[in-house]
């Protein structure tokens, strides 16, 4: 008789939680959510603090020649965060399906026929939130010259945000990489994600710079 296959936990979507709760089952002793999932949360907080640039910046008689490119900033900033609020919640489901596969023995069917998968999910989850949070970076950059002079504090802190979310991303596609059998693919996400961590870095830099 062939065993069950393991039972992913499904914890409560990450948008649907507060803040307390967030904390609380982040400093549980359970797995997840764990640094992935907390990496997708500070960027998006990230977004929303850029986002709240950019609100203070629209509609100011200043920075009028500015404004097709604030209210475009404003629609990729809620992209950016929506996609990566998913993005903690996948990389969450990612590590506990791994986890629970990696519990049963090596010749068990189930583990053969979903550990392929489930690393990959493992390494392109964190690897995805880690180019949205450059992304993120680079539109800091676009923003630091056409908004609220005010307000230039709060945007680099934003890019700040994307550096540190950036880096915790890269942080769990390496600590993944020894799970892919194949050498080269994962010489290629070692090269994509130290690019991306260092330009995300880069771009940060600049941001602070360029709003003191």
């Amino acid at each position: 008789m062939t065993n069950p296959a393991p039972q992913t936990p499904r914890a409560p979507g990450l948008a649907n939680m507060t803040l307390r709760a967030v904390l609380d089952a982040t400093s549980a002793k359970a797995p997840t959510p764990g640094g992935g999932a907390i990496a997708g949360v500070i960027g998006a907080l990230g977004c929303a603090l850029a986002g709240m640039v950019v609100s203070y910046s629209v509609g100011r008689k200043d920075l009028a020649a500015f404004h097709t490119q604030l209210t475009e900033a404003q629609q990729q900033l809620k992209a950016l965060s929506d996609e990566l609020v998913t993005l903690g919640d996948a990389d969450a489901l990612a590590y506990a399906h791994l986890n629970a596969l990696q519990k049963l023995l090596p010749t068990d069917p189930h583990r053969v026929a979903e550990l392929p998968g489930a690393v990959d999910s493992a390494v392109g989850v964190p690897m995805r939130c880690l180019r949205v949070c450059e992304q993120l970076a680079a539109l800091c950059q676009t923003l630091a010259p056409i908004t609220n002079k005010h307000l230039r504090s709060d945007l680099a802190i934003a890019a700040a945000i994307a550096r540190a979310a950036a880096q915790a991303s890269a942080i769990n596609v390496r600590i993944n990489l020894p799970l892919v059998d194949d050498a080269v693919k994962r010489a290629a996400l070692e090269r994509q994600s130290g690019a991306s961590e260092a330009r995300a870095a880069e771009l940060a830099a600049y941001v602070l710079v360029a709003c003191q």
